[in-house]
C-alpha cells in the first residue's frame, strides 16, 4: 500500500529508475509483440533505450525539486529517443514535465494532470494519430488517473491502483483497435511497454520489489508465425529509418521554418516526427531519401547522433535468422569422459558429446536428448561403453530419427569408428566401414586398485 502523500524529486527519480529497470526486463517480450507501423521487433528496445537517456540525464542531478527532475528525464528522454515508440515516449514525458515546471513536490492531482498533459503532447507530436497504440494506453490511463484524482485528491495508492487496472484494460482492447493487431493476435508493443514503467513506478511507491509479471495474455509465438508470413520486404515502402538531433539552432530558425521542415518530410517519407523543445530538434522518419533529409536538417544546425537503419535489410536478417536449418545427411553423438578425449571427438567432427564412462553412465534420457538435439537424417551414437550399449539402443528406438548404435566398448573403439567415418558415402558402407574400423582396436588399461 502507497502511504505518501507527496513525490519529491528523488523519489521521482526513483521512481523512473525502477520503471527503466522494469521495461529493461521486459525487453524482449515487449520486441516479440511488434507489429505497427512496422513489424520490425524493436519497440522494447528503442522505448529502453530512450528511458534509460532519461535515466542518465536525471542520475547528474542532486537534492532537486521534482519539477527540476521531470525536466531532467524529459531532456535525456528527447536526446536519446529511439524510434516511434521512443519519440512518443519523449513525448509523454515532455509534457508531464510541462505540467511539474517549478512544482517542488507533486501531488496526486498534480501527478495525473502530468499524465494527462503528457498524453495530450504526445498526439499533437503524432501527424495522422493511430487509436490503438501506445497513444490509447497513456490517454486512457490519463483520463481514468484524473477522474481519480478529481473523486480522491489525496490518495496516491488509490491513484495508482486505477492507472494501472485502467491501462491493463485499455491494453487489451487495442488488440481490437488495429487491424494488424487482431490478425496477430497481440496487443500494442508501445502500449505494454508503457505499463511495464508504471508497474515499475507503483513498486517504488509501495517499497516492494520490482514485480515478475505477464501484462497481456498475448501470446507472442503465434505473433512470430503471423510476422514470418506478413512481414515482406515488399510491404516496406520506406527503406530508411532516419533519426538525429539538430542542435546548436541558426538564430534565424522560427517554429514557422520547423513546420516548413516538417511538411518537407511528410512529402519524402511516413512516420515523420519533428519535436521542437529544449533547445534541440529531434527528427525521425522513414524514408527513400535519408540524404535529403540531413540535407534539409542542416540548414536549421548542427547535426548530431545520425541513426541511418536500412529496415529492408534488417527484415532481410531476420528472415534469414527465422529459416530453419535443412538437416545434415549424418550426424555423430559420443559417449566421452575427460577433456582429453572430447576434445579428439570434436576434432573428429563428432555432433554432441555425452559425459559418461564407467563409473558414471549417462541415462537413456541423457542418450535421446542429445541425439534429437543433432541436425542431421542419419545419427550414429558411439556408447564407448558396454554398461552404456544397451540405454543407447533404448535411445535409439525412442528417437524419432534414424539413429545406429555403434557397439563401442572403449574410447578408443569409438575414435577409430569416427576416424572411418566418411560422409560423402551412404549409411550401409558407413556402418560396415566403422564396425570393422572399432572391431579391430585391442586395448589395455590401467587402473589404480581399489585397495
Amino acid at each position: 500500500m502507497i502511504q505518501i502523500k507527496t513525490i519529491d524529486g528523488v523519489l521521482l527519480r526513483d521512481m523512473l529508475i525502477a520503471g527503466t529497470t522494469m521495461l529493461q526486463n521486459n525487453r524482449e517480450k515487449v520486441d516479440a509483440l511488434n507489429v505497427f507501423p512496422v513489424p520490425d521487433g524493436d519497440t522494447g528496445t528503442n522505448m529502453s533505450l530512450t528511458i534509460s537517456s532519461a535515466m542518465k540525464e536525471i542520475n547528474l542531478r542532486e537534492n532537486i525539486k521534482a519539477g527540476d527532475a521531470a525536466h531532467a528525464i524529459a531532456k535525456g528522454a528527447l536526446k536519446g529517443a529511439r524510434g516511434n515508440s521512443g519519440v512518443i515516449l519523449s513525448q509523454l514525458f515532455r509534457g508531464f514535465a510541462k505540467e511539474l515546471a517549478d512544482v517542488e513536490k507533486i501531488t496526486p492531482v498534480q501527478f495525473a494532470k502530468a499524465l494527462k498533459n503528457g498524453s495530450d503532447t504526445a498526439y499533437k507530436a503524432v501527424m495522422k494519430p493511430k487509436e490503438g497504440t501506445i497513444l490509447t494506453v497513456a490517454r486512457v490511463v490519463a483520463e481514468e488517473a484524473m477522474k481519480q484524482a478529481e473523486a480522491d485528491p489525496n490518495n496516491y495508492d488509490a491513484l495508482f491502483n486505477v492507472i494501472l487496472k485502467s491501462g491493463e484494460t485499455i491494453l487489451k482492447k487495442t488488440q481490437q483497435m488495429l487491424p494488424v493487431l487482431k490478425q496477430a493476435g497481440v496487443v500494442d508493443a508501445g502500449g505494454m511497454g508503457l505499463l511495464y514503467i508504471y508497474n515499475g513506478y507503483a513498486a517504488t511507491l509501495r517499497g516492494e520489489e520490482l514485480p515478475t509479471c505477464d501484462i497481456s495474455s498475448s501470446n507472442a509465438a503465434d505473433f512470430a508465425e503471423y510476422a514470418d508470413d506478413h512481414g515482406d520486404i515488399e510491404d516496406i515502402k520506406f527503406v530508411y529509418c532516419t533519426e538525429f538531433i539538430v542542435q546548436e539552432l541558426k538564430d534565424e530558425v522560427t517554429n514557422e521554418i520547423v513546420d516548413r521542415f516538417r511538411r518537407r518530410l511528410n512529402r519524402i517519407g511516413d512516420c515523420v516526427f519533428v519535436v521542437n523543445d529544449l533547445g534541440l530538434i529531434k527528427v525521425h522518419v522513414h524514408t527513400n531519401e535519408p540524404g535529403k533529409v540531413l540535407q534539409y536538417a542542416v540548414e536549421m544546425g548542427e547535426l548530431d547522433q545520425i541513426k541511418i537503419d536500412n529496415m529492408v535489410e534488417e527484415r532481410r536478417q531476420k528472415m534469414q535468422n527465422q529459416a530453419p536449418i535443412p538437416p545434415k545427411k549424418f550426424g555423430m553423438v559420443a559417449v566421452s569422459l575427460g577433456d582429453g578425449f572430447s576434445k579428439i571427438y570434436k576434432d573428429l567432427m563428432v555432433d554432441k558429446i555425452v559425459d559418461g564412462g564407467q563409473t558414471m553412465n549417462p541415462s537413456i534420457d541423457d542418450l535421446t536428448h542429445a541425439i534429437d538435439s543433432v541436425n542431421a537424417e542419419t545419427i550414429f551414437v558411439f556408447p564407448n561403453n558396454s554398461n552404456i550399449i544397451m540405454a543407447a539402443e533404448q535411445a535409439a528406438e525412442l528417437s524419432k530419427k534414424e539413429v545406429h548404435v555403434i557397439k563401442t566398448k572403449n574410447v578408443a573403439m569409438g575414435i577409430a569408428a569416427a576416424v572411418a567415418f566418411q560422409p560423402e558415402t551412404t549409411t550401409e558402407l558407413n556402418l560396415k566401414r566403422m564396425e570393422a574400423a572399432s572391431e579391430q582396436v585391442r586395448t589395455g588399461m590401467v587402473t589404480f586398485a581399489i585397495r
